[in-house]
């Protein structure tokens, strides 16, 4: 593993490349992103609005896929509060127990900007036998989920005569992935051949291709009707600054309720609680999780140091939180002994090695490397 020269960032996050000096490319882009002009970008966004402002007479002129963080406070405040549009809010209710602050904030979202929020929540039975499949074949538990929250708002979207459809960043330019180009359209979103070829491979006497119905995107003429964004191009895409200002709308972090093992912070992802399994699965099999995530954006934004970052990296990425353990195996009715034995067949044997323990340990940690 070779590791970013500025931020924490390993070489085996899919998609990330390094430039020739040893700099991962969301350093790189975030260093691109100081010299965009973007006042003249919100001018370009003004007038995006502007063509589909009030284009359903009283009804909805444009839909927002929301999660109820602090990116959805940001999404819903720059919709309604700076562009005027009159935004449905769209959300996927996962089955799994959600923190107090979590079911705080969803509901404060839909009240502070007095917008209406239409939630979808998930067939237990088809969430359940999905998860533990594609957790044992893919190390993807939450995978149904993932999809969904893509898809989903599109299905509605075009149902309700929908054509300006926001989502929060381009994860691919922001963070590191495959596809990582810095554009307004989010089309890409809905373009990934991979999700049919999973759902096929699901098929079985208990799960129907019908029952994919939501998590499969459109025919291709349905979404032309479509203009999927990603706000992040429109504005200078800041998670910390986010976090700020949601709080200043109403925003509950975890302060309080529940300190996390695998988390530097208390403010990202607070609401579903076994859903970090799915999001912590990097670690075995890329050797970066949370702590790494988390770190890199802030040694972006100013806030810390590598030093600093890598001591938090070594105290965190590993360490699932039991909380999360208990959550997933009591909604997927695994054993926590199953559910470890099946992670373990997850680890990355190129990285990771067995300590005098029998613990996993990365053979090329940041904080040797």
């Amino acid at each position: 593993m070779k590791y970013c020269k500025k931020c924490v960032m390993p070489d085996t996050r899919p998609g990330i490349t390094f430039d020739s000096d040893g700099v991962c490319m969301p350093c790189k882009n975030h260093e691109r992103k100081q010299k965009v002009d973007y006042e003249a970008r919100f001018e370009e966004f003004k007038k995006l609005c502007d063509k589909y402002r009030g284009c359903n007479g009283d009804s909805w002129d444009c839909a927002i896929a929301v999660s109820g963080g602090k990116d959805s406070y940001m999404l819903v405040h720059v919709m309604r509060e700076k562009m005027g549009m009159n935004p449905l809010l769209l959300f996927v209710d996962d089955n799994l127990s959600v923190t107090e602050a979590g079911k705080h904030n969803l509901l404060k979202l839909s009240d502070e900007f007095v917008c209406l929020l239409i939630r979808f929540t998930l067939d237990r039975r088809l969430n359940k036998l999905i998860t533990r499949k594609t957790f044992e074949k893919y190390g993807k538990p939450m995978w149904l989920v993932e999809q969904l929250i893509g898809t989903y708002p599109v299905h509605m979207a075009l149902r309700f005569n929908i054509s300006l459809l926001v989502y929060a960043e381009n994860m691919s330019y922001e963070y590191g992935g495959f596809g990582a180009k810095e554009t307004y359209s989010a089309k890409n979103l809905l373009q990934d051949s991979a999700v049919g070829d999973i759902a096929t491979q699901l098929i079985d006497d208990n799960i129907k291709k019908q029952d994919f119905g939501f998590i499969l995107p459109p025919p291709q003429s349905e979404l032309e009707k479509l203009d999927p964004i990603y706000l992040s191009y429109f504005i200078p895409w800041n998670s910390y600054s986010h976090y700020i200002f949601a709080k200043s709308r109403g925003l509950h972090d975890l302060r309080g309720e529940w300190d996390r093992t695998m988390s530097v912070e208390s403010f990202d992802q607070v609401d579903s609680i076994g859903l970090h399994v799915h999001h912590w699965m990097k670690y075995p099999k890329f050797g970066h999780a949370y702590a790494t995530d988390m770190t890199s954006r802030f040694i972006r934004y100013g806030m810390m140091s590598r030093d600093e970052a890598i001591e938090l990296v070594k105290k965190h990425d590993h360490d699932l939180d039991l909380r999360v353990v208990e959550d997933f195996c009591k909604f997927t009715g695994y054993r926590e002994s199953e559910f470890w034995k099946i992670l373990d067949g997850f680890y990355n044997r190129d990285i990771f090695t067995k300590d005098s323990f029998g613990r996993w340990v990365l053979k090329n940690p940041v904080w040797e490397s």
